[in-house]
C-alpha cells in the first residue's frame, strides 16, 4: 500500500496547490512548508529567516539550491547565504527523508524527494507539468505581474536542471523515477483523480520506477 506521494513539478504548473488539495483529500501530512520549518529547526535558525525573500546569493549553486529547495513557495522563500549552501541542503534532506518514510501518510513537494525516497516501495512518484501559457495563466491568477511570471517560468526550471545534474548526476525530469507524469492544464480535480486512480491500479504491481543515471561514454 502506498503511504507516501512525492510531487515534483515544473514551476508555475500549480503543483503546490495540487499537493495541498491531495493531502487534504487523503488526510495526510503535507511536507512543503513543513520541510522549510524542519530545515530551519535543524540549522538552528528562525523560520522567518528561511522564508524571507532575498535574491542575493554568493555562488551559482547557492542560487540553484534556493531555486530547487523552495518548493511551492518559489521566489518567496529565502535560505540565508551565510547559513545554508547546496551541500548543506542535500545533507539535511538526506536526514529528513527517512523520518518522512517512517511516518508515512505524507505528500512531499519537490526538494529532490523522488531521488531521496526512490528505494521506498510504498512511495508513489508524480511529475506535474504544463504548457508555458498555462503556467503563466496560473501565476497571473495568483497575482503575479506578467513580466515577472514570464521571467520565472523561463528561468526557475533551468536552475533546477542544473541542481539535479550536479547533485544526482541525472536529467530533470528523470522520467524513470516517476509512476505518473500529468499535464495540469486538465485541471486540479482531474489531476488529483488521476493520481488516486493510478495509485489504486498499480498497487502491488512490480516496482515501476528506477534511478537511471545517464550513461557516460567510455573514452576511446
Amino acid at each position: 500500500m502506498f503511504r507516501i506521494i512525492t510531487i515534483e513539478r515544473e514551476y508555475g504548473c500549480g503543483g503546490g496547490a495540487i499537493a495541498a488539495q491531495l493531502a487534504d483529500r487523503l488526510g495526510w501530512a503535507l511536507w512543503d512548508h513543513r520541510l522549510t520549518e524542519e530545515i530551519a529547526r535543524m540549522a538552528n535558525v528562525d523560520c522567518a529567516a528561511v522564508m524571507r525573500c532575498d535574491e542575493r546569493m554568493d555562488s551559482r549553486f547557492h542560487r540553484l539550491a534556493k531555486a530547487f529547495w523552495r518548493g511551492s513557495y518559489e521566489r518567496g522563500a529565502r535560505l540565508e547565504d551565510q547559513v545554508f549552501d547546496a551541500d548543506c541542503m542535500v545533507s539535511m534532506m538526506e536526514q529528513i527523508a527517512p523520518k518522512i518514510a517512517a511516518e508515512g501518510n505524507a505528500v512531499v513537494v519537490g526538494r529532490g524527494a523522488p531521488f531521496f525516497l526512490r528505494e521506498q516501495p510504498d512511495a508513489f512518484h508524480v511529475f506535474l507539468y504544463a504548457p508555458r501559457a498555462e503556467k503563466i495563466r496560473r501565476l497571473l491568477q495568483d497575482g503575479a505581474k506578467k513580466s515577472d511570471a514570464e521571467d520565472l517560468v523561463d528561468t526557475i526550471d533551468r536552475e533546477r536542471i542544473g541542481f539535479v545534474k550536479h547533485y544526482f548526476g541525472a536529467d530533470w525530469p528523470t522520467r524513470s523515477l516517476y509512476h505518473l507524469m500529468i499535464n495540469t492544464a486538465v485541471g486540479n480535480d482531474s489531476v488529483i483523480e488521476t493520481i488516486l486512480q493510478t495509485m489504486h491500479l498499480v498497487e502491488g504491481r512490480p516496482k515501476a520506477t528506477d534511478y537511471e543515471r545517464p550513461k557516460i561514454p567510455s573514452s576511446v
